[in-house]
């Protein structure tokens, strides 16, 4: 086997055009990064074989559903770093398909060979390279609503579909076609999973969230499975152990059927990136529900669990029964401290409010009108999306810190950890910075914009609104497809624009979409300004 990978799937991707060596950026092995080639290779021949003799209007079983999901899900970056669960998930997707070939007798289609796609014509490469990353995203929003027993027809066998598109040899017309169904699909998918949480977990309220660690007995939970955090307080009720969000975690707080919890604390740490330095030596335990695991530090292993499709070598992983008693036991022998900590944000500040989800923001509608109205809203800015630790990722604390305060900013997902903490002040009673929630509540932000735009008596495009987005993962990607699929214009995207778009490529959604990248604070937000 050769030592050395091809993996260009997130933004911090070596020199910016792909990682090649025996390691990647994000710590995965070249072995990591072919086994996850081969895992996708084989479910695009799950496809396939699913595919032969019928028409996608036909029941697909949950088992072939499900096991897409779950496949695609593992190969998202910072989720599966284990060699040993990524070849079981192999030989379950090779069993699946000899199984459905022989109750659907046809031919069984053979593993997909991944280079045909990464050493394809670079305009070929980039266009399926859009349809892969979109749906791995699409994938982790399915699979939540999916564990809550919220499913959508449409959006599952898409799923089968696009796997299926990816093996054609299709023009660039047509693979053009599926990218932008891609994000027409992931829009039905984040409305799912939108109505998964809130019908779940109750529509989000604003909260104001400590980042105070009490002293005692902790557990940390990150990611973003609202339904594992659900039962880990529920197993941890009456314990003397408190429960404490991480990362994209932090809106679990706005949820009303989760705040119920008297242990459900604060926050602890800043974004994802930050956990090598943030968890060493901590007297807690650490719950990983979903991606942004990073490669474990000594200092930290032996309080680190896993669950659901995250998995990293020597890992105590809690299965599909879903007993978190050795998190708990870990958590009660650790102790916690001794005494009440106060941290803060990257920014100083002690607390950050979370919970401004569409219910919330329309509700109140008619107030931002009037404000806008009198002047004393002149724009509105949603900077949001993923953070990451590449040099430059400031830009996005400097941006926010330089709005005038005349200004709203809504944001959503991790890049918010840049600037969430700060006190910008209110506008008419309503805070400056509202965090509408995880990536998936990019939802959220498209229901507010549309909302204002109704209002208005105007089309998106034309409202006092900019879009900054961060990326770095592939459910980035397929967010960014939702805008564009909604005609979405004047996009800024940073830091870096995605390696996987070629110039031609690039040329198309300027031309169309007019996506620009960022450049400074300063000129983008005159930029913004003035149109």
């Amino acid at each position: 086997m050769d030592n050395k990978m091809f993996c260009f799937q997130c933004e911090q991707t070596a020199r910016c055009s792909g990682c090649t060596s025996s390691v990647g950026v994000c710590g995965k092995s070249s072995k990591t990064a072919e086994l996850q080639d081969n895992l996708v290779g084989d479910l695009i021949a799950l496809a396939l074989t699913v595919n032969q003799g019928k028409d996608l209007e036909d029941n697909i079983s949950d088992e072939v559903i499900k096991t897409v999901l779950e496949g695609l899900f593992t190969t998202i970056t910072n989720v599966n770093f284990n060699d040993e669960t990524l070849e079981i998930m192999i030989e379950k997707v090779k069993n699946l398909r000899k199984e459905v070939a022989r109750e659907s007798k046809v031919e069984e289609a053979q593993a997909y060979d991944m280079k045909k796609i990464w050493y394809a014509n670079e305009d070929i490469r980039s266009l399926k390279s859009l349809i892969l990353f979109g749906i791995k995203g699409m994938a982790a929003y399915a699979y939540h609503a999916w564990v809550i027993n919220y499913r959508d027809d449409e959006v599952n066998k898409f799923f089968i579909e696009a796997l299926c598109e990816l093996s054609k040899d299709n023009s660039l017309d047509n693979l053009l076609k599926t990218v932008m169904k891609t994000g027409e699909i992931n829009l039905k998918c984040m409305a799912l999973l939108d109505k998964a949480n809130t019908s779940t977990f109750g529509k989000p309220q604003p909260a104001k969230v400590s980042l105070t660690v009490e002293k005692g007995p902790f557990i940390v939970v990150t990611g973003h499975d609202l339904n594992d955090l659900k039962l880990l307080l529920e197993q941890t009720k009456d314990k003397g152990i408190n429960i404490y969000t991480h990362g994209e975690m932090l809106p679990a707080h706005g949820y009303p059927e989760l705040r119920k919890y008297e242990h459900l604390k604060g926050n602890f740490g800043t974004a994802w990136q930050n956990q090598q330095k943030e968890f060493a030596n901590v007297p807690g335990a650490f719950l990983f529900t979903t991606n942004c695991l990073m490669p474990v530090k000594d200092s930290y292993a032996d309080r680190v669990f896993t669950t659901e499709v995250v998995s990293y070598p020597q890992m105590i992983h809690i299965g599909e029964e879903k007993d978190f008693t050795p998190v708990i036991n870990k958590a009660l022998e650790l102790g916690g401290y001794e005494k009440d900590m106060e941290f803060t944000g990257i920014n100083g500040g002690h607390e950050v409010i979370t919970g401004f989800g569409h219910d919330t923001v329309i509700s109140v509608v008619d107030k931002v009108i009037d404000a806008v109205k009198a002047g004393k809203i002149k724009h509105f800015f949603l900077v949001g999306g993923c953070d990451g630790a590449k040099v430059g990722r400031n830009y996005y604390t400097e941006f926010v810190k330089a709005t005038p305060k005349d200004t709203v900013i809504l944001t959503l997902a991790c890049g918010k950890y840049r600037f969430n903490d700060l006190n910008l002040g209110e506008i008419e009673g309503l805070p400056r910075i509202m965090d509408m929630g995880q990536c998936n509540d990019a939802y959220s932000a498209i229901q507010v914009a549309v909302a204002l735009a109704n209002a208005f008596g105007c089309g998106v495009n034309e409202l006092p609104l900019t879009l900054n987005i961060s990326w770095y993962e592939q459910k980035a990607v397929c967010i960014l497809l939702s805008l564009l699929h909604l005609g979405i214009k004047n996009i800024l995207l940073g830091p870096t624009i995605p390696a996987f778009i070629s110039k031609n490529v690039l040329n198309i959604l300027v031309e169309n979409y007019n996506i620009a990248p960022i450049s400074t604070p300063e000129e983008d937000l005159r930029k913004a300004l003035t149109k």
